[in-house]
């Protein structure tokens, strides 16, 4: 079975990998993508795959645009860090979708519809390509509801309620749990900002992104400026930026 996998996350692409190898050992994985350009861009050159694994969020975009741009010759599987009630949002013509981290039994029970499809109805099943604006109108606005990241040689997820903050250090982005646990992440803190829901999370300055149920306490800082105190974190830096002091005012307040 030749598999296509569209996913502009390292460590879940790599998972992805490992737990279709396991549920179907025969798979060939012929490529790796992290764009919605990229994908549009092979899916015009290249044979169709049997399957496509596919991620919402991307690097450039979500992969609802695909279907805008190109026609999706073959059915797609979602893998997605979006919960259930999202999902049926756009579940059309998709076989299935799975929740990160993907495991090997998700990828069975969704090839085994695929399969049955195929077989009861001697056809394969309809292309992935679905009424995406009906579509993306119905999820609204897609905020991640986890994150996978890499615990020594263990992959595991990690809760965007969980996050306590989010912060660059150098040319890395890291994530801090709620027990303080930093982990390298492969977003930047910019892309952070987008993925996180507003309602819960601010970023205060240039290097810290932070959630409302991280903080401990709040001083008043020279120049009108605030310092932040986090459970978990209480750094010189977690200073509000000046230009920021009003709109985190009103953010508290909500």
């Amino acid at each position: 079975m030749n598999v296509l996998i569209v996913e502009d996350e390292q460590l879940a692409a790599e998972n992805l990998v490992t737990e279709l190898m396991k549920a179907e050992p025969g798979a060939r994985v012929l490529g790796i993508i992290d764009t919605v350009r990229g994908t549009v861009d092979w899916l015009n050159t290249h044979p169709s795959p049997a399957i496509i694994f596919m991620d919402i969020q991307l690097a450039d975009g979500l992969s609802f645009e695909i279907f805008s741009q190109t026609c999706v010759p073959c059915p797609v599987v979602f893998t997605t860090a979006f919960e259930e009630y999202a999902i049926r949002a756009f579940k059309v013509n998709s076989i299935d979708y799975v929740l990160k981290p993907v495991k090997a039994s998700d990828i069975s029970f969704a090839l085994e519809k695929f399969r049955h499809y195929r077989t009861s109805r001697g056809i394969s099943p309809p292309p992935g390509n679905f009424p995406v604006d009906k579509a993306m109108q119905m999820l609204g606005t897609p905020y991640k509801s986890r994150f996978l990241v890499r615990a020594g040689e263990h992959i595991r997820p990690v809760n965007a309620g969980d996050i306590h903050c989010v912060y660059s250090l150098g040319k890395a982005t890291f994530l801090m749990d709620e027990r303080g646990t930093g982990y390298d992440i492969a977003y930047s803190l910019e892309q952070m900002e987008q993925l996180l829901d507003p309602a819960y999370f601010f970023r205060i300055n240039r290097k810290y992104i932070i959630n409302s149920a991280a903080i401990k306490d709040i001083i008043a800082y020279s120049g009108s400026r605030m310092r932040v105190v986090l459970h978990k974190l209480n750094a010189d830096d977690l200073i509000v930026s000046r230009s920021r002091v009003n709109e985190f005012k009103s953010w508290l307040d909500r």
